[in-house]
């Protein structure tokens, strides 16, 4: 069945109508060296409106997260909704791995749309970019917003039960997932009440269309994550970030 006719794929479609009707319409940044960064941008940018980043974690492309809460947004902000680097259009040929490499590049992104200041909500692995920008880019930042992102996880919160594994790969094969099994996993820490009984082969279509193989480039040589004593533990440095 899901070989005839995909759900993901026609709820993507809906997803793109949706951004669309909002009033924002899609842009490709090329930045050289094999780097693209794809994001919705505003149709029409008005000064009257604040600007507000919105990025994605882990998962599928920037749609899926912000596609069902995009309209509480547009109303009061211009809107920016990017896929990072190695989610839906964005992709990189460049060797670097690092939050710090995404936020660079949504850096670049923005500004070659002329924005220069903004306020930015991050969730997930999408808060740990948002961190690092603005640890890079303080000038850039008005407010940070970092939802189920802990840039403050130390190791005794690992030894504590939250999301224990034993090595990097167990950690991708969750975080990333590759079969259904492993997206229920995925799906169980992610929700405070997961969906049940959900057929596999809307989870295997899923992954099909949303988590490519190129996906799991993120962990190569990366420090995306880093381990210690066999725990998943620091997913970045944490330079300090002041108010300006």
């Amino acid at each position: 069945m899901s070989k005839c006719f995909s759900f993901t794929a026609s709820r993507d479609w809906f997803y793109r109508y949706s951004f669309a009707n909002a009033g924002l319409r899609t842009s490709i940044t090329d930045m050289g060296e094999g780097t693209v960064v794809h994001c919705w941008v505003p149709r029409s940018q008005k000064d009257t409106k604040p600007n507000l980043v919105l990025v994605h974690g882990f998962g599928a492309n920037a749609m899926w997260q912000y596609g069902d809460h995009l309209r509480q947004f547009t109303a009061r902000f211009n809107v920016y909704v990017p896929d990072l680097l190695f989610f839906g259009q964005s992709h990189t040929r460049r060797a670097e791995r690092s939050e710090g490499f995404q936020a660079e590049c949504l850096m670049r992104m923005l500004r070659a749309h002329g924005v220069e200041r903004a306020s930015l909500v991050g969730i997930s692995y999408g808060g740990f970019v948002g961190y690092s920008m603005a640890a890079q880019f303080p000038g850039a930042i008005d407010r940070l917003v970092l939802c189920c992102a802990g840039v403050c996880l130390e190791e005794k919160d690992m030894e504590d039960g939250l999301f224990k594994v034993q090595n990097l790969d167990e950690a991708a094969s969750i975080l990333m997932p590759q079969t259904p099994e492993k997206l229920k996993e995925l799906m169980r820490f992610s929700f405070v009440k997961p969906a049940k009984g959900v057929p596999t082969y809307f989870l295997s279509d899923f992954i099909d269309v949303c988590i490519p193989l190129p996906f799991l480039s993120l962990f190569d040589n990366s420090r995306v994550i880093g381990t210690k004593n066999g725990l998943f533990v620091n997913m970045v440095s944490k330079p300090s970030i002041e108010r300006s």
